[in-house]
């Protein structure tokens, strides 16, 4: 059988297809480092063309297969707060289904995000931006890759016209990959690759530097957006090595949601990035495998945005129509593989930031008085016309899809004096007032900002955080054992603040309540500009 791979990246559904014995006759491709790194492994010469531009006519006929992936970044829920640009990323949507009216090939299969399969799903109606390649379709899932060997639990839409059900015997044979499992095989004296069942020699291995170990700091923050994240659900963290790996994007930082971060094997207690290399592993794509950007940014970019040719050598024998019981295990492909003659631009990774901008952004929940979907008192900086910082608590409510700060003032204590608590814990609000004023005094909101950003050294955000934190447990105590009138004046007193009746808000309303008094007393000994410190 006869292929076409449209939007080819590094090579992934090529790999695949032509290890299942199907000839990719043509690839398209416009980014040159990518071209260049799927033309070397797989011994092309296919040259970088604009999609968009391709000329129908000039295809190649006799065509029985065609498999692509168009970009998926306008799609993506991560780009421009999930919005992106469909009508842009439907040009290549459209492009990809015009080549298969024009080919009329036997089976074609397209991968994009999940996203892409509820938009085709509404297009191809009648009426819809697709509907004239309505009769195209006969296949529209999203599939997750691990069920399929892939060690990443990848979910992507497929769809296309090719024998889904019988893809979907496969898994059966297949099992289940961690990321110990391919981290394991790595290390070993001699670098194993179980996914192909091939080894190499270790002087052999390419593109395996390892990021310097995070900093305290680092790992703070990228714990906090994994398990305390303001509005996103909790994430493991680290990254469990007994499971398949989270999806391994495009782009990520040392101190992002996205990135995926292990303890590492050879040195225990110590936390960092994936390598370039354990990357590739996890993408499917297999160890002699190499990557030919200029940057490590732009190797992380094209494995991640490569489909893994582990998957993708299934669907391929689904398209051969080959049997349950006929086809051979990717373990058993390893003697069709070879590494490249030419290796590698070595790349260095990214390494901890020594000093930040005058206007670096600090946000970070108060652990006790985060409630999930957006409920949470935070602390954050906000700068003026002139660059001058502000520290504050705020409080934010609602749902993760329409969030409401309600102002922490002076004027929010005064009515809060009204509650039937407030005479028996007054003077406990006295000791946390002094314990703030204590405990800041004499720090300007500048300093504070100074140690944020690696120029001098003191207290940090973090510190104030834990210690705001702190403060909310010790009042949490002095007000647990109140009467059930003084809980339901509590509650009712959210519930009249919020404007709103929520189970969350009134299970929760008591922390509500201490989070606004510590964060009322906070931000009124905080000035905005340097005419004070923190404790008036």
């Amino acid at each position: 059988m006869r292929a076409i791979d449209l939007y080819s990246g590094i090579g992934g559904w090529t790999l695949g297809l032509e290890l299942a014995g199907i000839e990719i006759v043509s690839s398209y491709e416009w980014w040159n480092k990518a071209n260049k790194t799927h033309n070397i492994n797989a011994k092309k010469n296919n040259q970088e063309i604009n999609i968009r531009t391709l000329k129908l006519e000039d295809l190649p006929t006799g065509i029985d297969i065609v498999v692509g992936s168009p970009p998926c970044t306008q799609f993506s829920f991560s780009n421009r707060g999930g919005k992106g640009d469909m009508e842009d990323g439907l040009i290549d949507i459209k492009k990809f289904l015009d080549v298969i009216q024009y080919i009329k090939p036997k089976y074609w299969a397209m991968e994009n995000v999940p996203r892409v399969s509820q938009i085709i799903a509404e297009e191809i109606l009648p009426n819809g931006r697709l509907a004239e390649y309505r009769n195209l379709f006969s296949v529209n899932e999203v599939i997750d890759m691990s069920e399929y060997g892939v060690p990443q639990k990848r979910k992507r839409m497929i769809a296309g016209n090719f024998p889904f059900q019988l893809l979907d015997t496969y898994k059966s044979r297949l099992k289940s990959v961690s990321m110990g499992d391919i981290f394991n095989a790595l290390y070993q004296d001699t670098p194993q690759d179980i996914l192909y069942g091939v080894q190499i020699q270790k002087n052999d291995l390419t593109d395996n530097e390892h990021e310097d170990f995070l900093s305290d700091e680092e790992l703070r923050i990228n714990s906090d957006s994994k398990t305390m994240h303001p509005i996103y659900n909790k994430m493991s963290f680290p990254d469990p090595l007994e499971k398949p790996v989270r999806t391994i994007t495009a782009t990520c930082t040392r101190v992002s949601r996205e990135s995926v971060i292990i303890e590492d094997i050879q040195k225990k207690g110590s936390y960092r990035r994936l390598s370039v290399r354990e990357r590739g592993l996890l993408q499917g794509f297999p160890i002699t495998y190499q990557y030919y950007g200029d940057s490590h940014a732009e190797k992380l970019k094209m494995i991640g945005n490569a489909i893994p040719p582990a998957f993708t050598y299934y669907l391929a024998h689904a398209m051969k129509e080959t049997s349950i019981k006929e086809i051979p295990l990717l373990n058993e492909m390893g003697h069709k593989l070879s590494m490249p003659a030419e290796r590698p631009k070595k790349t260095k990774p990214d390494s901890k930031g020594k000093t930040y901008p005058i206007t670096r952004k600090f946000c970070a929940a108060i652990p006790n008085l985060r409630f999930g979907s957006g409920v949470r008192f935070d602390l954050s900086n906000s700068f003026d016309q002139d660059k001058n910082v502000n520290w504050k608590v705020s409080f934010f409510y609602g749902s993760s899809k329409k969030i409401i700060e309600i102002e922490l003032s002076d004027g929010l204590l005064q009515e809060i004096k009204e509650l039937k608590c407030w005479k028996s814990i007054e003077p406990k609000i006295d000791e946390i007032r002094f314990k703030i004023c204590q405990r800041m005094e004499n720090i300007s909101p500048t300093e504070l900002q100074n140690v944020w950003r690696h120029i001098n050294q003191g207290i940090t955000p973090h510190d104030v955080v834990d210690f705001l934190d702190k403060l909310s447990e010790d009042l949490y105590l002095s007000m647990s054992g109140f009467d059930i009138d003084s809980k339901v004046d509590i509650q009712n007193f959210v519930s009249l603040k919020t404007a709103k009746q929520s189970k969350k808000l009134e299970t929760n309303s008591l922390m509500i309540i201490i989070g606004c008094i510590i964060g009322i007393i906070f931000n009124h000994t905080s000035p905005s500009t340097e005419k004070g410190t923190l404790c008036k």
